[in-house]
């Protein structure tokens, strides 16, 4: 009927308001208590308060006045996300604590750093670059199979193989029902018995450079990670630690942003990839080649240009205003070629 109108039910027909905050594995993480996925796991064993009031699920938002506690101990505000270059010598468990006591990487990093996460894993025997952070979603970031970054291995294997022998890792291959992606791999030389490769691979599965060699019958007796992304080695030793500078850390970080961007909008311009440090390692192991990169303005000039570097230096054009040359005595009062020596005779002689 005219004039009458129907009142709308309470909240029919207002839009729902998202839940304000953040998820609390997700805090948990961005905190530096656990990866997010250890944090769902604590939550789920009741070890997690909110505001004095246990909680068993993950699905919670809260919001940073929330009270929170972790195994009876309070959670701080989260850090601003940190990164560590970390030379994880052979012998070490990259875990937080054994199950067979062995030592792991955590007890052995200096006193003064704060609670980290590592990024990936190196087995026991392995050796070289681990990634360290306090943060649970650059953890989480960076060990993500899309994010893509090459990793790059120094590997001695028992034997001296031909270069057609290592072609199946470069198909990529299947070891005991697991495909593995394909691998960059060099022969850097041959050692006696051993040889000294370089491999490089984008996915990181538990073990993969030492099973897919041993699949083609092939013996890793060394093996050191070069590097991770953009990160290197550099030159640390054994047990070294070295904080990446924030202002390098965002530039990276940052870099790997965009990059993603341009996966779903191929109409923006390629960034170009950061400069990382020289690749370089102790004395007392094999030598790395390095493609240098240009380290003064002329070089960048040159390579821009197209420039050899490594051709012949043409010879200088000639200046302008030459140095002045030494005079040659005057030969104006000079004797003439057949004179001879005394000069002009005298009169009378």
């Amino acid at each position: 009927m005219a004039g009458k109108e129907k009142t709308p039910k309470t909240g029919a027909s207002q839009p729902s308001l998202a839940p304000s905050g953040e998820r609390i594995a997700k805090v948990l993480s961005r905190a530096g208590v656990s990866s997010r996925r250890e944090a769902e796991r604590l939550i789920e064993l009741g070890d997690v308060t909110v505001n004095g009031k246990v909680i068993t699920s993950p699905a919670l938002n809260v919001t940073p006045s929330d009270r929170i506690t972790v195994m009876g101990r309070p959670v701080a505000a989260p850090e601003p996300p940190r990164l560590w270059l970390y030379y994880k010598p052979e012998g070490l468990v990259t875990t937080e604590a054994d199950e067979k006591g062995r030592a792991t990487v955590f007890d052995n990093l200096p006193p003064d750093m704060p609670r980290v996460m590592s990024i990936g894993r190196l087995d026991l025997n392995s050796e070289g670059l681990l990634l360290l952070t306090n943060d649970g979603e650059m953890k989480r970031r960076l060990e993500l199979p899309s994010t893509g970054w090459l990793r790059k291995y120094r590997v001695r294997i028992n034997g001296n193989p031909m270069d057609p022998d290592l072609e199946p890792l470069r198909r990529g291959i299947v070891v005991d029902g697991e495909a593995f992606q394909p691998m960059s791999v060099v022969i850097d030389r041959i050692q006696g018995a051993n040889a000294w490769l370089t491999v490089g691979l984008r996915e990181g599965r538990n073990r993969e450079i030492r099973r897919a060699l041993s699949a083609i019958g092939l013996t890793v007796n060394r093996l050191i990670r070069l590097s991770y992304g953009p990160f290197r080695l550099n030159d640390l030793k054994p047990g070294e630690v070295e904080e990446i500078k924030p202002r390098v850390l965002k530039e990276q970080l940052g870099l790997g942003d965009l990059e993603f961007e341009e996966s779903k909008n191929p109409s923006r311009a390629p960034a170009k990839p950061a400069r990382g440090p020289r690749v370089t390692t102790s004395a007392d192991k094999p030598t790395t080649r390095v493609r240098t990169n240009p380290q003064t303005r002329g070089e960048a000039a040159a390579l821009r240009s197209g420039i050899d570097l490594d051709a012949k230096p043409r010879p200088a054009a000639k200046a302008t205003k030459a140095a002045p040359k030494p005079r040659k005595p005057s030969t104006r009062n000079a004797p003439a070629r057949n004179a001879p020596v005394g000069g002009r005779p005298k009169r009378g002689e």
